[in-house]
Order: C-alpha cells, then sequence, then structure tokens
C-alpha cells in the first residue's frame, strides 16, 4: 500500500514541564493515532506557531491543523499566514482536516466566526447529525475528548455542520469532500487528558473540574475518527 504524504502544522509548542515535558507534542499525537490505520503515512511537521506553513500545497497528499491553548481571539502572528494557507487549500481542493484549534482557524479563514464561551472540557458525547462517505463505520455518536474555551459561533458559506452537542452547536462541519473539522481531540489519551486538566485546575471553578471529572470514565471514540479522517485524506468520494 503506497504511503500517504501528510503535512502535520502544529499550532502549539508546550513549554511547561508538568505537560509538555511529560507528554509527546500535538504531532506525533496524531502520528501516533493515525499509525494505528493499515494506510500508512509519511509525515512533515510544520512548526506554524513559529509562522511556517508549506510554500506549495502540492507538497503533501493532505494536510491537518492541531489543536492549541491558545485563542485565535487573540493577536496571533502566526495566524494571518496560516489562514491564506488555509484559503490555499479551499481553492485547490486540497484536504484540509482542523482538530480544536484547527477546526476553528478553518472557520475563520474561510469567513466563519468564532466567540468565547462556556468551558467544555473531559469527553463529550457528540451527535452526529450529517453523514459523509468518509464517516466509516457509520456512528449516530462518538464520545470524544473536549478542551476548549472557544467555540465556532457562524458556519462560513458552503459549508455544512456534521456533529453537535449540549455543550458544542458547531462540533465540526465539512466543506465539499476537502475540508473536514472537529472541536474534539481525537488524538488525546485519558493520562494526557487528565494531566491537562490538572495542570488547568486553578483556571476553573470547582464545579467546572468537578462536571469534567465525571465524563472521564466514558469510553473514548479516537480510534473511529481516526478511520474517518484515514479514509477522507485518501479522498474517499
Amino acid at each position: 500500500m503506497s504511503r500517504l504524504k501528510l503535512g502535520i502544522l502544529q499550532v502549539n509548542h508546550d513549554r511547561s514541564v508538568e505537560v509538555g515535558d511529560a507528554f509527546p507534542d500535538d504531532a506525533h499525537r496524531f502520528r501516533d493515532l493515525f499509525d494505528a490505520q493499515e494506510q500508512r503515512f509519511t509525515y512533515r511537521v510544520y512548526m506554524t506557531i513559529g509562522g511556517e506553513v508549506p510554500a506549495d500545497v502540492e507538497e503533501h497528499d493532505a494536510y491537518l491543523i492541531t489543536g492549541s491553548p491558545l485563542s485565535l481571539l487573540d493577536d496571533l502572528t502566526f495566524l494571518p499566514p496560516l489562514y491564506d494557507f488555509i484559503r490555499v487549500c479551499d481553492a485547490a481542493r486540497k484536504p484540509l482536516l482542523g482538530a480544536c484549534f484547527g477546526h476553528q482557524a478553518i472557520a475563520v479563514a474561510l469567513g466563519g466566526a468564532v466567540a468565547r464561551r462556556d468551558w467544555n472540557i473531559g469527553i463529550d458525547q457528540i451527535e452526529i447529525t450529517a453523514s459523509r462517505p468518509w464517516m466509516q463505520p457509520v456512528a449516530k455518536s462518538l464520545n470524544l475528548y473536549q478542551f476548549h474555551h472557544d467555540s465556532v459561533t457562524q458556519l462560513p458559506a458552503d459549508c455544512t455542520a456534521y456533529a453537535a452537542s449540549t455543550k458544542c452547536a458547531i462540533a465540526g462541519f465539512t466543506k465539499g469532500n476537502h475540508i473536514f473539522t472537529t472541536q474534539a481531540h481525537p488524538e488525546f489519551s485519558d493520562p494526557f487528558m487528565r494531566c491537562v486538566l490538572d495542570y488547568t485546575k486553578p483556571h476553573l471553578s470547582d464545579a467546572e473540574v468537578a462536571d469534567a471529572e465525571a465524563t472521564l470514565a466514558r469510553h473514548n471514540d479516537g480510534p473511529i475518527f481516526a478511520d474517518w479522517a484515514t479514509r477522507f485524506f485518501g479522498g474517499t468520494p
């Protein structure tokens, strides 16, 4: 089986001892997730947080934008080149997946909107409200790790929401067969989720912590989302 060339745009660089030094970075977590697939990948990581984006959209078969604890609502210097590259991918109809921060960045780059909302932390049950051909195996809902304070509040033109939860009205959207997003973190593991939650507790209320911890006994459907993403990257019609 030929390898898919996947460009990973990393928009986070955690320098904390508690998290960054204890776990692989975002790009490696996604690599671990996809390396469990039968389909093989060749990866190139772009440190987009430092302004690096691919010089040519044809360098890879598909692209992925990672999550980040940063907020699109802040004046981040790497956002303009990232938005430009998202629009290049859209124009070229190059498969592009955005997760969490990536989901929000794609929405804003294509004309949508993001706003601050209540925290959504833990494993959230996402209802699948619209199916796409690459969403195999079929699922009516997915339990996926979440860690976000901002949410997409307005979809770009010609985009369709396919997922929602009680805590996130636009939990994922698509455009044609080339844009696919999720507000979730399919690449998270239970140890990583608990570590990040512990690290964030000083910024949360007791009720928010209790609500998040109560969800962590649920099973995680990240591997199912990985199946979907792999089929999407491969150009399933």
